[in-house]
């Protein structure tokens, strides 16, 4: 049995687990604040209280002077949350946790004698509550490939996985070069739900600028744009597009990789830098992706979206190559001090791939 925890904001930590436990040879349990996906999720679910109404606490220090990230005291979510997760330890005796995101989850499952695997985010994550919960845990992982180098700073040495998106990168049809002359028909924007999205301004701009092509805006926050629709399958508009305007986040940039489609990259404002570590590994190259222009001008966008629309998608081949599940796996099998899983099969192909996204200092 394994144990996952997925913080609730956005939905890019339910997506990456989703897809994840769903190719374990074993049994996995959802530990989220989130009411459980419906049939996507592959195992039990236990909802936890939630931590975060401030009208129930009144702590002014809920990080301990910076010791921990969130742990407001007297606050009967946080008690009850931690409760639910020590008696479904106690219950299930799981050889380990997964734990994406939460330092006290990690903290707190340790502290049982659970063995644990940390998902790290990108940014400056040197803070002391980063480095106890790596320090605690058995595995770090970031879901980037190897040559995405200073995603991340903080852990010592972690496991770069590669992207994870919901959809096979093996479903993309090639793409042809535009002719020069050509303008795009077809672009998408992409927003994520874990607040902010690519600014009216700039929507604005884009319209004048190429009045003639299908702008289709997806997700994003409620007074940000009228035409924004959030939708739980992308992957057509994705696939339809002739460049994509997203959001720095994770999981946004790994569902732009599997269609192959060149970006535009926006960094929203995010805790650690972790959106503005994104956009320069990935403006850096050699990813198929440009950096959104800084004046929201029809002429600033129409370079930018030319400069991206003449590039190769299928160079996102080796950022999301649709083998990150199966090296997932084949790390998870070989944790130090967890008990092995009964049953699991095809794991040696597995941790072949893993060596070629190998560790990274």
């Amino acid at each position: 049995m394994i144990g996952w925890y997925i913080h609730h904001q956005g939905a890019g930590h339910l997506h990456r687990a989703t897809t994840l436990a769903g190719a374990l040879g074993e049994p996995v349990t959802g530990l989220s604040s989130l009411p459980r996906p419906g049939d996507q999720w592959p195992g039990a679910w236990l909802q936890l209280a939630r931590d975060d109404d401030p009208a129930v606490h009144d702590d002014a220090d809920p990080t301990t002077a910076g010791a921990l990230h969130w742990v407001p005291a007297h606050h009967p979510g946080l008690r009850r949350r931690m409760a639910q997760i020590s008696s479904w330890i106690e219950e299930t005796n799981p050889r380990l946790m997964v734990v994406d995101v939460s330092v006290e989850v990690a903290l707190l499952a340790r502290l049982h004698g659970v063995p644990v695997v940390t998902v790290a985010l990108p940014g400056d994550r040197r803070d002391p509550a980063h480095e106890l919960g790596y320090s605690v845990s058995s595995a770090i992982c970031g879901f980037w490939p190897p040559d995405a180098q200073d995603m991340v700073r903080g852990p010592a040495k972690l496991h770069a996985m590669g992207a994870v998106s919901r959809f096979s990168p093996a479903d993309t049809a090639p793409r042809s070069a535009p002719a020069p002359a050509e303008d795009p028909q077809r672009i998408v924007v992409l927003n994520g739900r874990g607040g902010g999205a690519v600014p009216v301004a700039a929507l604005e701009a884009i319209r004048q600028g190429f009045p003639e092509a299908e702008l289709t805006i997806l997700g994003g926050e409620t007074g940000t744009d009228p035409s924004g629709t959030w939708v739980e399958d992308p992957w057509p508009h994705l696939q339809g597009a002739d460049v994509v305007i997203t959001a720095a986040g994770q999981n946004s940039v790994a569902e732009v990789a599997a269609s192959r489609t060149p970006a535009v990259v926006v960094p929203l404002p995010r805790p650690h830098g972790e959106q503005e570590a994104m956009h320069r590994v990935l403006t850096r190259g050699p990813w198929p992706a440009v950096a959104a222009p800084q004046q929201h001008l029809p002429e600033t966008w129409r370079r930018a979206l030319h400069q991206a629309w003449r590039l190769n998608g299928a160079d996102w081949a080796r950022w999301c190559d649709g083998r990150t599940p199966a090296r997932f796996a084949a790390l998870l099998e070989n944790i130090p001090g967890a008990p092995q899983a009964a049953g699991s099969a095809g794991l040696a192909a597995a941790a072949s791939g893993l060596r070629e996204g190998a560790q990274i200092p």
